[in-house]
């Protein structure tokens, strides 16, 4: 029978004279923290990479597959496309025109006027040209009750043309009410008077689109910074 190995006995400055299975024991025990250290020095990290890179293929995975459906319906979409521009033109042209616009102005007045409502202010303002389309603010004050306030809404909806109008600045209160007296607070006329300014809107011919064009592409221009002029030399 083999001897047992007697670790205690071995020279570790002359390794050379171990016995050959103590070398093997040795030759193995340095073997596996060599493996070790490969593995924490470089399959960890590159373990850590290749599994960052398959999270970042899923991802683009799930990104080609979007675009790829996106781009088998590109025809559709743009067909989508033209038929909103269309629809959004059709849109448009119920608005009022640039020579329409003077002759509601007049019907929203008189509109007003045909419910019993005072108009003690009707001015319409400047026009203030957006891009496709032009606002017109008007200030007013009107006197009316609650029922002829109703009936001039519904008229104005009526009316052949497509009229949008917003309110800003608006004022709603009892007429003959004392100035800063609480809105419940109504006079004994039991009529409301209503003051601010409504905006209402046309739309911008092609023409008038391709100047506004033209004017944002003129104000987008630099001008060009003057170059100074050389100092020239006073004569001796």
């Amino acid at each position: 029978m083999s001897r047992k190995l007697d670790m205690k006995n071995l020279d570790f400055n002359n390794i050379g004279s171990w016995p050959v299975q103590a070398k093997a024991m040795f030759c193995g025990v340095l073997a596996l923290l060599i493996l070790l250290l490969f593995w924490f020095l470089f399959i960890s990290d590159k373990r850590s990479e290749l599994e960052a890179l398959e999270s970042k293929e899923a991802t683009l995975r799930t990104t080609f597959v979007e675009k790829q459906g996106q781009a088998a319906n590109l025809g559709a979409l743009k067909q989508q496309l033209v038929q909103m521009e269309q629809q959004l033109q059709q849109m448009l042209r119920q608005l009022p025109s640039k020579n329409e616009m003077p002759d509601l102005i007049v019907d929203i007045s008189q509109t007003a006027l045909a419910t019993g409502i005072s108009n003690e202010l009707f001015q319409p303002g400047d026009e203030q040209p957006k891009d496709f389309y032009a606002e017109k603010p008007i200030a007013l004050r009107m006197v009316g009750t609650y029922h002829q306030f109703g009936a001039f809404v519904s008229g104005v909806a009526s009316l052949p043309r497509v009229v949008i109008m917003t309110m800003h600045d608006i004022s709603l209160k009892p007429k003959g009410a004392a100035p800063g007296s609480p809105a419940g607070i109504s006079a004994t006329s039991g009529q409301l008077e209503l003051s601010g300014t409504v905006k209402t809107y046309r739309y911008l011919d092609e023409e008038e689109v391709s100047k506004q064009n033209q004017a944002g592409m003129a104000g987008a221009t630099p001008t060009p910074t003057p170059t100074p002029a050389a100092p020239t030399g006073k004569g001796g």
